[in-house]
C-alpha cells in the first residue's frame, strides 16, 4: 500500500488510521505537548538547528579499524528519538487534523519536547544524547 499524500486519503484506510492513533498515543505518553491558549503574536525564530552527523566514509573507516583490531562494535536505535529532545524555546503548533481535543478546538499545542518535522528536532536530540553519554 502506498503512503497517502494527505489526511483525507489516510483516514479511508484502517491501517493508516491505526498508525496515526499509535503515533499520537506515543507522543502523548512521552509528554511532548500540552494544550495552551493561542499566543497573541506570531513569530518565526529558528536558533540553533544544526546537529553533527558522521560522514559515511568516517563510519566505514571506524568499522574497518575495529574489524582489523577485532574490537566489538555496538549499535543502538532509539525509538522515536526526535520526540525525546528537549527544546529551549516556546513553540506552538496547531492540533493535528483528526485529533483535535473536544471542547478545546480553539487551543493550540505548546511543545515541551521536540517533534518530527521541527527544524530544531535533530539538534535537540543530539544535545540530549550527547549529555547522556558525557555524564
Amino acid at each position: 500500500m502506498l503512503e497517502p499524500e494527505n489526511f483525507e486519503t489516510a483516514v479511508k484506510h484502517k491501517v493508516w488510521v491505526q498508525a496515526m492513533e499509535e503515533e499520537i498515543k506515543m507522543i502523548e505518553k512521552n509528554n511532548t505537548w500540552e494544550l495552551a491558549d493561542r499566543p497573541k503574536q506570531r513569530s518565526i525564530d529558528y536558533t540553533e538547528t544544526f546537529a553533527p552527523v558522521a560522514r559515511l566514509d568516517t563510519i566505514r573507516a571506524l568499522i574497518a579499524i575495529a574489524a582489523n583490531k577485532k574490537w566489538k562494535i555496538y549499535q543502538m536505535d532509539v525509538k522515536s528519538a526526535f520526540l525525546n529532545g528537549y527544546i529551549d524555546e516556546e513553540i506552538y503548533v496547531e492540533q493535528p487534523q483528526g485529533f483535535i481535543a473536544k471542547g478545546s478546538e480553539e487551543k493550540v499545542l505548546r511543545l515541551k519536547k521536540a517533534l518530527y518535522g521541527l527544524k530544531q528536532a535533530p539538534r535537540a536530540w543530539y544535545n540530549r544524547i550527547d549529555k547522556y553519554f558525557m555524564d
